[in-house]
């Protein structure tokens, strides 16, 4: 689940603007989120000569921080009050990626760029979704592009869109986190299992 490390706002500020200030006149510190890795039951061959490297995710700069976004209607976003993600959310992602793909124990590596990897295929991948729908009750969206590049052509060997949704339980910051947890554990689990077919 997400890790919580710092407490911060009134529970029921959804967004920025309006974050209460601390006695003294600072401001009151964030919660801070992190994602998990997906745990992805896996099958078929090993390929302990194949290495992959996972490269640092592009977004539109809206998602290349660490606000979490939230979008009221289809053209208008703002962000969750008193929280943050725990780095950038590329590289969030990026992490999570390379340790679901390292659960399988399918790969000879996998690793991030200038890990020293003989590399063999790049999964590129774009994050085109990643915020909290609040109109009918509230769901949580990620949206994943991801090209799976063979790294000694230059050849995309395949790619694909993942999709996923989840439910936001509970109100407060915790519960808006959580849904997106759980939609990013969807999308990156058929991701991983669709590269361990793609390959």
């Amino acid at each position: 689940m997400v890790s919580k490390n710092l407490r911060a706002c009134a529970l029921g500020a959804l967004l920025l603007p309006g974050c209460a200030a601390l006695p003294g006149g600072g401001p009151a510190p964030l919660d801070t989120y992190d994602l998990t890795a997906s745990a992805t039951a896996v099958s078929g061959p090993q390929r302990a000569r194949t290495q992959v490297l996972v490269a640092e995710p592009t977004a539109l700069k809206v998602l290349d921080g660490e606000n979490l976004v939230i979008r009221p209607s289809a053209s208008s976003i703002e962000f969750l009050s008193g929280a943050q993600w725990a780095d950038r959310l590329p590289r969030i992602v990026q992490a999570r990626l390379v340790e679901s793909l390292q659960a399988t124990g399918r790969f000879g590596g996998v690793g991030k760029p200038g890990e020293g990897l003989a590399i063999d295929y790049q999964i590129v991948t774009e994050i085109r979704a990643f915020e909290i729908r609040v109109g009918g009750g509230g769901r949580a969206e990620v949206g994943l592009f991801v090209k799976l590049l063979n790294d000694r052509n230059g050849v995309v060997r395949a790619s694909r869109a993942f999709q996923a949704t989840s439910p936001v339980s509970g109100t407060g910051n915790e519960a808006y986190v959580q849904a997106l947890d759980r939609a990013f554990a969807q999308a990156s689990g058929e991701l991983v299992s669709w590269v361990l077919s793609s390959i």
